[in-house]
């Protein structure tokens, strides 16, 4: 082990020890149901920027970071993708939810269709919160063995147990009080990652770089499909980001939930420039590494005193903590409230809690084995927990808000095939972590899908029950319209879309519109009452 490791080892463990004592001031604020899950409504703004802040920007610093070493400034994307996606949340969906107290988006799915949809989508939904704290982690253990020595499967599997310690504690309450730990560390790296950028490489290193490999001074150098896959992913996940809801919808009221994303997402800002401007020094300082995550230790060993470089991957480490805490809890959320309530209708709060907490306990195992059967490769469990989740619950969510038309033996098929295509799709791209087959992300597929089954099987089984109303000056009409457009554009381009690896999203696009024509001009059928007239006499 390093110097530099022996300082963050001392580091983490007193940061360890800070988080579960931390953790512990929710536990008189948590003993109901309702304070457990989300923080009894009494988040205030802080709490949510806090929260939102070390959800997003947490993962997207480490992201960020990777990518910038390999691309340069286009990696500044990713960054504008999630940005974008918080202020939706913020200034659309906040107000809305938290009027609906809502909890988690299986709880909303099970409450509009049933028992048998809440426990499967719970299902669903739990197991893939694991996958996404395990890519992180597996990130933030790859530049942790640089200078440790530490194995990235034992690297998760402390990580994993922590996380399972303080989230034991106060729920929703451990996860506010530990985000606001963790974002103070992340300003503590970057101001650290500031003052080692001016040393070394320092703003004329930049130039250099972008002089010796004008690629990384270009905006577009990820590659257009990838910059769209980044927007595309942020912006259909807006209406299912579980985590960020049940976090958010903490709040006291529903201002104070805006105006906590909002601050979250110019938070947000400082941390996607510094991972930008850190991951280019990296790469003009240490060229020639497959990982940016390997690079960045390497770079700041060679720049700043150990002690520095420690409490720096301190903070790398707080932005895997943060992330993982609200995955890790929301999935435990799903599983035992969620999938606890549909197998057990008759229990009370308490044992909903009781039921989350040994859900924590398994959702930490399944951590743990998926690090041990895939770690080579963090980003692959991205896509698997993208394509498995937002596959199935994406058009039952959507359709549970806006088109009471759809049944619950619709969605529950839906679930089905939408995941199922999606992992097809998935199995036929042999398990790649960006190598698709036909080019074509297996979530677009899978989302197509599951809108497509949703539709059809609901105007099957409400059969009689439905008429068309049709609108020229409506949304309906004017989704149909882009769909038209889109689909000539589709056929008409396929080649070069399919070269391009749009063919699938736009696919998915147009399904879309023709799916929001449908919620717009497909109503419920209402049975007309005659009318019996009656005569006045005398």
């Amino acid at each position: 082990m390093t110097t530099v490791g022996y300082w963050f080892i001392g580091f983490a463990l007193a940061y360890t020890f800070f988080l579960i004592f931390m953790s512990q001031l929710g536990m008189r604020r948590a003993k109901d149901g309702n304070g457990f899950f989300v923080g009894g409504r009494g988040f205030n703004t802080l709490f949510v920027t806090v929260c939102i802040t070390g959800l997003f920007s947490g993962s997207s610093y480490i992201a960020i970071l990777e990518l910038s070493y390999l691309t340069g400034v286009s990696a500044i994307w990713y960054g504008v993708a999630e940005t974008l996606h918080v202020l939706i949340i913020a200034l659309v969906l906040i107000a809305p939810f938290r009027k609906r107290a809502l909890v988690t988006i299986s709880g909303l799915l099970g409450d509009r269709y049933g028992e048998k949809v809440r426990g499967l989508a719970g299902a669903i939904t739990a197991f893939t919160f694991p996958m996404w704290s395990v890519a992180t982690a597996l990130a933030f253990a790859s530049a942790l063995s640089v200078f440790t020595g530490i194995s990235l499967v034992l690297s998760v599997a402390l990580t994993a147990l922590l996380l399972f310690v303080y989230l034991q504690f106060g729920g929703m309450w451990s996860v506010g009080f530990t985000q606001l730990s963790n974002v103070v560390v992340f300003f503590m790296m970057l101001a650290i990652g500031t003052y080692a950028f001016f040393i070394n490489p320092g703003i004329d290193g930049i130039q250099t770089l972008f002089q010796e490999r004008p690629e990384y001074a270009s905006w577009s150098a990820a590659g257009l499909q990838t910059i769209l896959a980044w927007f595309g992913t942020f912006l259909f996940n807006v209406i299912l980001a579980q985590a960020a809801f049940q976090m958010a919808l903490s709040c006291k009221t529903p201002e104070q939930g805006r105006r906590g994303l909002i601050y979250a997402s110019l938070l947000g800002i400082p941390l996607i420039v510094g991972a930008v401007l850190f991951g280019m020094a990296a790469a003009q300082v240490v060229p020639g590494e497959t990982r940016g995550l390997v690079a960045v230790p390497l770079y700041l060993m060679e720049t700043l005193p150990a002690p520095l470089v420690g409490l720096f991957f301190l903070g790398f480490w707080a932005a895997a903590l943060s992330w993982g805490a609200p995955c890790q809890f929301s999935g435990a959320t799903s599983l035992g409230r969620d999938v606890g309530k549909a197998l057990n209708p008759k229990a009370n709060e308490l044992q909903l809690i009781k039921y989350t907490k040994w859900s924590l306990l398994l959702l930490t195992g399944l951590m743990i084995v998926f690090a041990l059967l895939r770690s080579e490769q963090s980003a692959w469990w991205n896509v698997v927990a993208w394509v498995t989740r937002n596959s199935a619950t994406f058009a039952p969510v959507v359709a549970a808000i806006f088109w009471p038309v759809v049944t619950k033996r619709a969605a529950l098929v839906s679930l089905f095939t939408g995941s199922a295509s999606g992992l097809l799709w998935y199995h036929l791209s042999g398990w790649a972590i960006n190598d698709f087959f036909m080019n074509t992300h297996p979530v677009w597929i899978g989302m197509g899908i599951n809108i497509i089954t949703i539709v059809s099987v609901s105007l099957i089984d409400n059969a009689g029950n439905w008429v068309w109303k049709a609108s020229f000056n409506s949304v309906g009409f004017y989704s149909l319209l882009t769909a038209v457009g889109l689909a000539i554009v589709f056929f008409s381009s396929f080649d070069f879309l399919l070269a391009k690896g749009l063919a699938g999203m736009v696919g998915l696009l147009i399904i879309s519109g023709v799916f929001i024509t449908c919620m717009n001009f497909i109503k419920e059928k209402k049975e007309t009452v005659p009318v019996t007239k009656q005569w006045k006499t005398g």
